[in-house]
């Protein structure tokens, strides 16, 4: 990506170097984290089951501050998602203002280790997640680092895609998409909940592909192979690649973000068209999505 000059958002909650206690549920978003980590958990040898139990349960820590110095690479990834969320800022600014909408940016937040939001306490291993109840994008750096040496999946315009999707449940938080969805997800079985959660997810995929569309638009930002870093990024945090590399199947009740196919499909779409109106996820049939 062409990110030379480009501003960075003030619009950041730095927490790295902190210690936070821990509590309660991760926020939409954070289960691919999860999946990660027991999918390397499991082809090291460990126990996958102690990686959930570890974000679902509760865990304490003393919350004191402690010190701590960033390495050079770190720096600069904080830098790229700054950029990356000011780039968020600009075009769903633009987006929301010719709909007739004013858009109020979510705010970043930065941590290591572990985090308190208030959708309740997470660790690194739970990945990148956006939480409706403070507006906010909850970011462990080293996630970035687990793409690649885990998932091999790299790149910075993969990285950028995973910032603009946890954007992209900001948006639907907006436009009120998000809490019509969980509304209806708290009322059925666990399996139908999922496929809500896969439908929630996918269009999280297409507002990341819209924002990118408009970006390059404004700032000429994209360059050769970027897209596809995406797509391959989106292809490898699929429910089927995820599970049929942790345990050799797959669960198709389980899936709760959507197909490697499905998410490369919206993802693919909102770059294409760039255009809002053609993310709708939620009324065709499961099966065609």
């Amino acid at each position: 990506m062409r990110l030379d000059g480009r501003r960075q958002s003030g619009n950041v909650d730095d927490r790295r170097g902190r210690r936070s206690g821990l509590g309660g549920k991760i926020a939409g978003g954070g289960v691919i984290g999860v999946i990660i980590a027991c999918v390397v958990a499991w082809m090291s040898g460990g126990n996958p089951l102690e990686v959930l139990v570890s974000n679902g349960g509760s865990m304490l820590s003393s919350g004191t501050e402690q010190q701590y110095v960033p390495t050079q690479e770190e720096e600069e990834l904080a830098v790229f998602s700054k950029q990356i969320l000011a780039g968020t800022e600009d075009v769903w600014t633009e987006i929301f203002r010719h709909n007739g909408l004013e858009y109020v940016p979510p705010k970043l937040v930065l941590f290591t280790g572990s985090v308190q939001s208030a959708c309740g306490g997470a660790t690194a291993s739970s990945g990148p997640f956006y939480c409706s109840a403070d507006n906010s994008v909850y970011l462990d750096l080293s996630f970035f680092r687990d793409m690649r040496r885990n998932l091999g999946a790299d790149g910075d315009f993969a990285y950028a895609y995973v910032i603009a999707h946890e954007v992209g449940h900001h948006v639907q938080n907006q436009l009120g998409t998000l809490s019509k969805a969980h509304n209806q997800m708290a009322r059925l079985p666990e399996a139908e909940a999922n496929k809500i959660s896969v439908r929630l997810e996918l269009q999280a995929d297409y507002y990341a592909g819209v924002w990118a569309y408009h970006d390059n638009k404004m700032f000429r930002s994209l360059e050769p192979g970027d897209i596809e870093e995406a797509l391959d990024a989106a292809s490898k945090i699929g429910d089927d690649y995820l599970q049929k590399r942790a345990q050799g199947y797959t669960v198709p009740d389980s899936f709760n973000h959507g197909t490697s196919a499905q998410r490369e499909r919206w993802l693919r779409k909102g770059l294409s068209t760039g255009d809002p109106s053609q993310g709708d996820t939620f009324t065709p049939s499961y099966s065609s999505l």
